[in-house]
């Protein structure tokens, strides 16, 4: 009999054909090219299905570039799915498609303006959830955040943020009681209570891991891009199972491997991934 904690869920959406025309913010623009963006975006998802994920494909946005980083449309729970207001505005139409295949496991919830907040600023940990103040989160987000989680026993924790673009450009979980973190861009007390991994100083972006809660038996799997190996035997020799996916043009875009995907427990399943 199949477990039913096996059925994670990992919604994902191609890479736009104007993916070189996405929003910016702390890396210079530098040429894009689509084509190995899409097809590297194919090897990550035929990652994630390895890993026993369903992936669940949402349909193109052709007129919406960042609409591959899926991450920053929603915050999901076990227990519900917070639909984002995210900050850049020309990313506002990406909520949409988002919410419609979230509706489908969970209760939904919105942030409502003036609060902006991006999913890639929302960090889990169990029961607490850390929250990046940041240049797409501002602290209504944080505080709409909170109320439509306490009901079901969460705590959120504003972090300030201001040398990445987003919380889990800094820190990322890597189990319910460590995590991988950047101590150049985020103060690491906040984070004290946790196990820290630092990343190697070689590789300030290697903080963002997706954590892949595995189906039946056996560990999680951390999954991180190919270009970090010095912080990848770091998380080795910890014990991790780690899985590595070339992400360059991803990267680019200032996007990681948590962006293009979003991780759920099918509805009444166990508890999801703490990422």
């Amino acid at each position: 009999m199949t477990s039913r904690r096996s059925r994670l869920v990992a919604i994902t959406r191609p890479v736009s054909p104007a993916f070189a025309e996405c929003e910016l913010t702390h890396l210079t623009r530098e040429p894009i090219d689509v084509g190995l963006a899409r097809r590297q975006h194919a090897a990550y998802e035929a990652l994630l299905a390895e890993l026993g994920c369903e992936v669940d494909h949402l349909p193109e946005e052709p007129a919406l570039p960042d609409s591959v980083f899926v991450e920053d449309a929603a915050v999901v729970v076990d227990e519900l799915a917070v639909v984002t207001r995210p900050g850049a505005e020309s990313r506002r139409g990406e909520t949409a498609s988002v919410a419609a295949a979230l509706a489908r496991h969970r209760s939904l919830a919105r942030i409502e303006a003036p609060a902006t907040l991006d999913g890639g600023d929302v960090l889990r940990l169990g029961k607490r959830i850390y929250v990046g103040l940041s240049s797409r989160t501002n602290q209504a987000g944080v505080e709409q955040l909170a109320a439509a989680l306490a009901p079901f026993g969460y705590e959120v924790e504003a972090v300030p943020l201001d040398r990445c673009l987003h919380l889990k450009s800094a820190v990322t979980a890597v189990g319910e009681g460590a995590v991988v973190i950047n101590p150049q861009w985020i103060d690491t007390a906040a984070f004290a209570r946790y196990e820290q991994i630092e990343v190697d100083e070689r590789e300030p972006f290697a903080a963002n891991v997706l954590r892949v809660a595995a189906g039946g038996g056996g560990g999680d799997t951390v999954v991180l891009p190919a270009a970090f190996p010095r912080t990848a035997e770091r998380l080795a020799a910890r014990g991790l199972r780690v899985r590595t996916v070339e992400v360059s043009e991803v990267a680019q875009a200032g996007g990681g491997v948590t962006c293009c995907s979003i991780l759920l427990r099918a509805a009444g399943d166990e508890a999801g991934p703490g990422a």
